[in-house]
C-alpha cells in the first residue's frame, strides 16, 4: 500500500502537515528530534566506554582482566571450553 505513494503523494503529505502545524512548530519539533538523536548517540558512546572500562579493570595483583581470560585459579577460560 505504501509502495505506491510516489513523489507527488509525499509532497501532498508535506504540504498538509505544514498547513496543519505551521512552520515554527515543525522547526521546533525537528530541533527536538535532533537533540534526542544527539543524546542517544552520547548514551551509546558512554555505554561502550563503561563496558570497555569494566572489561579492562585491574585487580589487586595488578593484572588486567580481559574478557574470556582466566580470572580465578581453577576456573576454565572461555577459549578452552568445548
Amino acid at each position: 500500500m505504501l509502495n505506491n505513494i510516489g513523489l507527488p503523494g509525499l509532497l501532498l503529505i508535506a504540504v498538509v502537515v505544514l498547513v496543519l502545524f505551521g512552520r515554527g512548530k515543525i522547526s521546533s519539533l525537528m530541533g527536538e528530534v535532533g537533540k534526542g538523536i544527539t543524546a542517544f548517540k552520547r548514551g551509546v558512546d558512554d555505554g561502550k566506554r563503561e563496558i570497555d572500562d569494566q572489561s579492562n579493570t585491574v585487580n589487586e595483583a595488578g593484572t588486567v582482566h580481559e574478557p574470556g581470560t582466566l580470572h580465578d585459579a581453577g576456573t576454565v577460560k572461555d577459549k578452552d571450553r568445548v
